[in-house]
């Protein structure tokens, strides 16, 4: 027994003496350069240890060395793919002996890491294909998989100090800088914790991570997984689960919050200037699987617009596909239209604005969602009710709406808005039935001069850059056909009766202003649509009174109109203060000048035309001038015996010839 613990006690003192000599003789220069042969042979990457190198064995084995940098792929830059200024290693010695890994430290200080895509090839791949990208695809089976973690470790403190790692693909560079990061795992199977933060491009990041533990998730089992993510473009909350399966599979509650400018910023794609795309946040049941993530009984917000459902993304195409069904309790378009020159949306009668629009952020996506909206604003038109088909394609976007309720009325139509060219294109189709017309004019072009209930189809198409290119661009078709309703500012029928007075002193008649108004019980015609001119020649409107015919023009850029009515009373207006003999007579009235102030005049020519080729027809012998009485008749009872409209016609006639007896007058 004696010598048996002689033996080993002998043992113990060579296993302690080896332990203190052999780091002792193994000095960095007789061992510095085997290692960095052996570590260049095994990634394929020249590595230098520049720096001091420190190596003991007990009580545990600590490697330390300093300026350790990892060379480039052949092609790339001459600067180092990676260096760091320190590495520190500790492991616990006795544990190895059975096949644990207890990591006391490991430290990278300053690590600088480069990486560069060129083409298809990179810098960071190592292996027989160096600067390729590793095959993958449908067939790959994923990392997660029984046994890919046969042993047992402990991270009791591993860190990084202050690294920085630049990504450029030869146009775009993303940087992170200031990392510090560092990870707690007691065993392999039990929590992992993971902290950090650094810098992105310029914004400061904290990320929190915990893992159920690190070799369930390897071996592909659930595993409870959380996330919290803080900075000012983005914060992002996520509690759930890694999912049993091959590849990277969540499924858990989710909520974010991002600041759209600062993000579009941060990722290089900056959004346009406006109130537009300013934040968005969700939250629900999220989920991703490899080209695929979704939030189930969501909720969104995008600015002040929020809406409640499920949306998808499919993240293996070209661009991201979108689909889903939302329901929006208020969809406000306002902030998404382009902005006229007083700085409102462009609709109403407001200025048109020159200044470009962005249509980019329609490239970005695809997407197919179907939508509700119990309210709708387009400008100052107010819809309900709204069902919405959006399809999104390369650029194109399609927004049917089956139906929506307009101003006691219901409509249908489709919109296109075709971006995939240098300028974009626009196209709309519309029927709406039962129209309150009143409402929806004085919203849609600042006009309340018609009221009364109508059908009207539209037929459009357009194209421009900016709003006011697209309002010059319009044309089209369009029928409108309404009842009982009213044209604001006129009353024919007045115009009318006061007719022989105005005539006579070449005044304008009563019967315009404010307060007036034609009653009407139809009212129909069509539109046609030229360069954002519109023109109506057909106007038909039916009153118990009058049949008026209308032609002319309304220019949509610069909210002008020039209009001409031709009214005819078909009933007696003498039991209303008026001449019955003007019954048949068309009195022209010309509306002229802007929406909001238009200006009213009568052309009397035209009146004298149609008194002389109608029913007067045959008094025209017997006026001319130079035509005698009939004999016994003196011209005083001539006069009284006619008719107002004879008497009109005299006095136009006699007005005319004194006009044209008048000598001219001398220079």
């Amino acid at each position: 027994m004696r010598r048996l613990l002689f033996i080993l006690a002998v043992l113990a003192g060579l296993v302690i003496a080896a332990a203190l000599i052999i780091p002792a003789l193994l000095t960095p220069e007789n061992w510095r350069s085997q290692i960095e042969q052996a570590a260049s042979e095994q990634i394929g990457r020249t590595v230098r240890i520049e720096g001091e190198m420190g190596f003991t064995i007990l009580p545990a084995i600590e490697i330390r060395a300093g300026n350790v940098s990892v060379g480039n792929a052949d092609g790339f830059d001459e600067e180092p793919m990676a260096s760091l200024s320190e590495l520190r290693l500790g492991l616990a010695l006795w544990p190895l002996f059975s096949r644990r890994v207890e990591v006391d430290e490991f430290v990278l200080v300053e690590p600088v890491i480069h990486l560069f895509q060129r083409g298809n090839q990179n810098n960071w791949t190592f292996g027989p294909d160096i600067g390729q990208p590793p095959a993958g695809g449908a067939g790959d089976d994923g990392f997660r998989r029984p046994g890919a973690l046969p042993f047992e470790a402990s991270l009791r403190d591993m860190r990084i100090e202050n690294g920085r790692i630049r990504f450029t693909d030869g146009s775009d560079t993303t940087l992170i800088d200031g990392l510090d990061l560092s990870v707690q795992m007691a065993s392999l199977d039990e929590e992992a914790r993971v902290r950090a933060a650094f810098s992105y491009n310029g914004e400061a990041f904290t990320v929190t991570a915990r893992l159920g533990g690190l070799r369930p998730f390897m071996e592909g089992a659930r595993t409870p997984l959380g996330l919290d993510v803080r900075s000012a473009p983005l914060r992002l909350d996520f509690d759930g689960h890694a999912l049993e399966s091959a590849t990277l599979d969540l499924e858990g509650e989710a909520n974010f919050q991002t600041d759209l400018v600062r993000l579009g910023r941060l990722a290089g794609s900056p959004l346009p200037p406006g109130s537009a795309l300013r934040s968005a946040a969700a939250t629900g049941r999220f989920s991703m699987r490899p080209r695929q993530i979704a939030f189930a009984d969501a909720s969104f917000r995008l600015d002040e617009i929020t809406a409640t459902g499920g949306l998808e993304v499919d993240t293996g195409r070209e661009r991201p596909l979108i689909t889903g069904r939302i329901q929006i309790p208020m969809l406000d378009l306002n902030p998404y239209l382009p902005e006229t020159q007083d700085g409102g949306a462009g609709a109403g009668g407001s200025p048109l604005s020159d200044e470009e629009i962005d249509l980019s952020a329609l490239r970005l996506v695809d997407a197919r969602i179907n939508a509700s909206a119990d309210q709708l604003r387009f400008g100052d038109i107010e819809a309900s009710n709204a069902n919405l088909v959006i399809q999104l394609d390369n650029g194109r976007l399609v927004a049917d709406l089956s139906r929506f309720d307009l101003y006691g009325g219901r409509g249908s139509g489709q919109m296109v808005v075709n971006a995939r060219s240098a300028t974009p294109s626009y196209t709309i189709n519309a029927t709406l039935n039962g129209l309150q017309a009143q409402p929806f004019l004085t919203a849609a072009a600042e006009y309340a001069g018609l009221s009364g209930t109508g059908n009207f189809n539209l037929d459009l198409a357009s194209n421009g850059a900016s709003s006011r290119a697209i309002m010059n661009s319009l044309s089209g078709q369009g029928r409108f056909a309404m009842t009982d309703g009213a044209i604001q500012g006129i009353n024919l029928a007045q115009v009318i009766r006061t007719l022989q007075t105005s005539i006579q002193t070449r005044t304008l008649p009563s019967g315009f202003g404010e307060g007036q108004a034609t009653d009407f019980t139809e009212l129909s015609g069509s539109v046609n649509i030229r360069n954002g001119v519109v023109r109506n020649d057909d106007l038909a409107m039916l009153s118990p009174l009058l049949r008026v015919a209308g032609a002319g023009e309304f220019n949509l850029v610069e909210q002008t109109m020039d209009y001409r009515l031709n009214p005819r009373a078909v009933a007696s207006l003498a039991g209303q203060g008026g001449d019955d003999s003007l019954t048949g007579i068309t009195v022209p009235v010309r509306v002229r000048g802007s929406f909001a102030e238009p200006s009213f005049s009568v052309d009397f020519e035209a009146v004298l035309r149609e008194l002389a080729s109608g029913r007067a027809r045959g008094l025209i012998d017997r006026l001319l001038p130079g035509q005698r009485p009939a004999e016994g008749e003196t011209q005083a009872e001539e006069e009284r015996q006619q008719t107002p409209a004879e008497q009109l016609l005299r006095g136009l006639l006699g007005s005319r010839q004194r006009q044209q007896e008048q000598p001219p007058e001398e220079d």
